[in-house]
């Protein structure tokens, strides 16, 4: 549930965008990513004939085979079936953590464009290498967008303590150093290939927290929807719903999935569900 306070009057690019596309939202994305990792890891075991069919080959691509611009999603970010079971576990929980901390809209954001830059890079690479990049789709994986999502996290939680293999209890802003560290050393220890396959991947996380210079952070808006929260009217309703649109007067128990905002411009402590947010008339 995500609230728009009276006083917020600046409206990054972001904003702007989610009053637009905002209800095209994808809810519980982290569920589909890792579904994807799954169908893939078991495409990887069982049909390794159909693997080379998903990799993302800008090649393959502009010969007609256009499904590959999306079934590089499903090469899991590694063939080890410990590391898969870690990964579903980890960034289950980091992920889910992060669309409820900054909206279902800009989680979206922040996963698609990763996926964007990372299919943006790979043609940047065929253009300069040309057939040369034939046969490198399999470097592309979500392994670097995983570690934007992990990355994104420490900067929203930097304090809170991770237990590094379910035995050491670490803080995420240590964990994340030592992330950047492999990232690093990587990027400088690959070759031109993989420097752009990192550099693209991660592009998201330097866009996402440096191109809004008034705004948008995962801290500002983790006490953002703190002060919100605590500024808000605690109201109930008869049912016990604590949200309730003011409009169709749905609330959170007919929809779980719905999301709940005050208007900015309503005079009034006025709330909407996401269909409604930006189609009511205001209450002067």
């Amino acid at each position: 549930m995500k609230i728009i306070h009276k006083g917020d009057v600046h409206l990054n690019w972001l904003d702007k965008l989610e009053k637009k596309f905002g209800r095209f939202a994808i809810p519980n994305l982290t569920m589909y990513l890792i579904g994807a990792y799954i169908i893939g890891f078991g495409i990887y075991y069982f049909l390794p004939g159909l693997f080379k069919w998903l990799t993302l080959e800008p090649y393959f691509i502009l010969k007609g085979q256009v499904w590959r611009v999306i079934s590089w999603v499903l090469v899991p970010p590694s063939g080890s079936l410990i590391s898969i079971i870690f990964i579903v576990l980890l960034y289950y929980s980091l992920g889910t953590a992060l669309e409820r901390a900054w909206g279902t809209f800009r989680y979206n954001v922040y996963i698609f464009s990763g996926i964007l830059f990372t299919v943006i890079g790979a043609f940047a690479l065929y253009f300069i290498a040309g057939t040369g990049m034939i046969g490198y789709g399999g470097l592309f994986s979500t392994y670097y967008i995983n570690m934007s999502i992990f990355l994104a996290f420490a900067v929203s939680y930097p304090d809170m303590e991770l237990l590094l293999y379910f035995i050491i209890p670490i803080k995420m802003k240590w964990m994340a150093i030592v992330y950047a560290v492999f990232i690093l050393y990587d990027f400088i220890a690959g070759n031109f290939i993989s420097r752009v396959t990192i550099a693209a991947s991660l592009l998201n996380f330097v866009v996402f927290f440096l191109s809004t210079k008034k705004g948008y952070s995962p801290k500002q808006q983790m006490r953002k929807k703190k002060y919100q929260k605590q500024s808000r009217p605690h109201m109930t309703y008869s049912n016990g719903a604590r949200h309730r649109c003011a409009v169709c007067g749905r609330t959170e128990l007919d929809d779980p999935n719905l999301e709940f905002r005050f208007c900015s411009k309503c005079n009034g402590n006025y709330e909407y569900c996401q269909d409604h947010l930006f189609t009511h008339e205001h209450v002067k």
